[in-house]
Parts: C-alpha cells; structure tokens; sequence
C-alpha cells in the first residue's frame, strides 16, 4: 500500500514569486491604470463644454451676452478662457483624486508620486480634460447644439478607442485622432510615434481647429 504524502505549504520563495504577477505581465502600466475611471470624466468635460457655449442660444441669452460685450472676439476669449480655466482646476482636482485613488487599490503593484511618469500623468490628466472640454465648446459654438456635440463627441471619444484597441498600443495613424493622442500623456513610457507631449501637441491642433471653426461662426452668424 503506498503512501500518499501530505501537501506541504507553499515556500516563501514561491509566495514572492507569485505576487508580483501584475507587474510583470507585459504592457502593465501602474500609472495609465490609475485613470481608469477617465471615460467619465471625459462626458462630464464633453457635456459641460457644450452646454456652456450652446446654452445660450437655446434660450437667447447670447443677445444679451453680445449686447454687455458687443466685441465679439473679446467674448468669445473670454468665454473660453473661463470655461477653460474652470474646466483645468477641476480636471488638476480628478487627475490627482484617480492617482491616490488607482494606486491605493493596486496596493503592491503601486507607484508613487514620484516615479517616473507619475506627476507628469496628474498633471496631464488636467490639462487633457481641459482640453477636451475646449474641443466641445468649440463645436458647440460651431453647431449652436449641445446634444448635437455631446451626439457626435460622446461616442467619437470613447467608443472609438474601445473599437480600435488599447491606447497604450501605439503605431498607426489611430494616434493621432484626439483622444488617442491626449491620452499619451498618461502613459508612463508611451509606445506609438507620439510622446507624452507631443500627443497634447496633437491635441491642441484638433482644439485650436475646433475653436477657431466656432469663432469664426459666432462672427458671421447672427446671434
């Protein structure tokens, strides 16, 4: 009759070994994984950039906006330049609330602060949430509807990317759609033809176009 020997614990050896599995699984990235929430923030910016500019012409509020500042370029900087500077302090906030948030449910996998990418990955999330918001607005302004823009931005920014794969996986010309290229600046070690700043680069093009499109409207166009 044989004897069947008991089990044995595992050694601590085999325990260390085990743990650290996240990390090491190829294209784990602890930073980009903090923002994992990101696709709401990205409808609260889509949603208030549209409706902060097109809300006033759903009611008529743009007569009385032209008529206190009747310079129309003076407005529209103004404009943008408080919806973009509330649209950054919030985003500043979110950036920083996702990384203490992501790397604290990561535990051992986590990165701090100070790892390479991390502050530069806070700090982006603000300004790319920022500028997606400027992105709606400048179309809002262009097209005078919010659910006109929040129909079109919603699914362009976050279905697309789910349909074309992972943003971490860079290397054509999918990079350097809007939210592909902002993204790259959450990237601890970006991997495509686009660095961290090069694809907020990017991004400020697509921005630039859209603001100037919906300026270019509001000086035209009667109110």
């Amino acid at each position: 009759m044989s004897v069947v020997p008991a089990p044995t614990a595992p050694s601590a050896s085999a325990t260390l070994s085990v743990r650290p599995v996240l990390r090491s699984e190829p294209g784990f990235d602890p930073v980009h994984s903090s923002f994992f929430g990101l696709n709401f923030g990205r409808i609260a910016a889509i949603c208030f950039g549209s409706i902060a500019v097109a809300g006033e012409y759903r009611d008529g509020g743009i007569r009385v906006s032209l008529a206190a500042v009747p310079r129309r370029g003076v407005f529209w900087a103004g404009k943008i330049a408080v919806v973009g500077l509330l649209s950054l302090t919030v985003g500043l906030a979110t950036g920083a609330a996702c990384f203490a948030l992501g790397q604290t449910l990561l535990g051992d996998h986590g990165v701090d602060i100070g790892a390479p990418g991390a502050l530069r990955a806070v700090v982006g999330c603000g300004l790319y949430l920022a500028l997606i918001t400027l992105f709606a607005a400048g179309l809002a302004a262009l097209l005078r509807s919010a659910p006109a823009v929040m129909g079109i931005l919603i699914p362009f920014l976050l279905m697309l990317s789910f349909v074309l794969g992972d943003v971490s996986q860079g290397g054509s010309w999918v990079d350097f759609l809007p939210d592909r290229a902002g993204q790259q600046i959450l990237l601890q070690e970006p991997d495509g033809p686009l660095g961290p700043w090069t694809g907020t680069g990017v991004l400020v093009l697509w921005v630039a176009a859209a603001l100037r499109a919906g300026g270019r409207r509001l000086m035209r166009r009667d109110a």
